[in-house]
This record gives structure tokens, sequence and C-alpha cells, in this order.
């Protein structure tokens, strides 16, 4: 069975671990920093921001799996999971401090779609949904 929600979720996902991975590159290779952060504040905040995009999404990609092979995404998954991805994106911009509403709106909009796929996956295991 093809989950496409999910796919398209999870190769979001991965296309974003990526570019935040050539951020910190990036920065490593200008700075000739090959080990940890060096100190330098602009590599700290982007190694955080991939950090915690590592630390949110790997429950929230399995669970929107769950829920769309249960059956229950309907018309609201996707762009839900949309949300969840341009909400990452943000804060990854505000960990870096180009965009101070970043950090909050992605705090935000990961909380909220987790919690979201929680209530809809434990409603579904009880039959309420």
């Amino acid at each position: 069975m093809i989950l496409p929600t999910t796919l398209c979720f999870a190769a979001a996902a991965a296309l974003i671990n990526f570019w935040l991975g050539i951020r910190c590159g990036k920065i490593r290779q200008s700075e000739k920093i090959s080990v940890g952060d060096g100190g330098n504040d602009t590599l700290i905040r982007r190694m955080r921001a991939q950090a915690n995009f590592a630390e949110q999404t790997p429950l929230t990609v399995i669970l929107v799996g769950l829920v769309e092979l249960a059956g229950k995404g309907g018309q609201w998954l996707a762009p839900a999971a949309a949300v969840f991805v341009i909400g990452r994106i943000a804060h990854c911009l505000g960990m870096e401090g180009n965009f101070n509403a970043g950090r909050p709106i992605g705090m935000l909009t990961a909380m909220l779609f987790q919690l979201v796929l929680i209530v809809v996956g434990v409603l579904t295991v009880f039959g309420k949904m």
C-alpha cells in the first residue's frame, strides 16, 4: 500500500534535512571547522536548528503514516503536513536570527500538528473516530 501523503511528507523532510546539513557544511568549510562548533555562533545556531529538526520530525512522520494508514487522513492531512514543513523552515530561519518570528511559528506549528495527530491516533484506537 502506498501512503502518498506520508511519502511526500517524508521526502520534503529529507530535503529540508539535506538543506540544513549543507548550511552547516558551508560554515564549516569557510571557517575551517572540522569537528564541533569551534565557538562559531552561526554554526552553533545552524547545528541547533538541524538538531531541533531531527528531534521534531521523525515521530511526526511516523504519526502521519499511521493516521494515513488507518484511513483517518482525509483531506486535512496533506495540508497540515505542509504547514508543519513550512513551520520547520521558519524555525530554522528564526534560529539564525534572520526571521525572529520563525522560532515561535515553527514551535507552534509543530506542537499543534503533533497534538492533532496524537488525538486522532488515540480516538482511532478507541473507535471514537
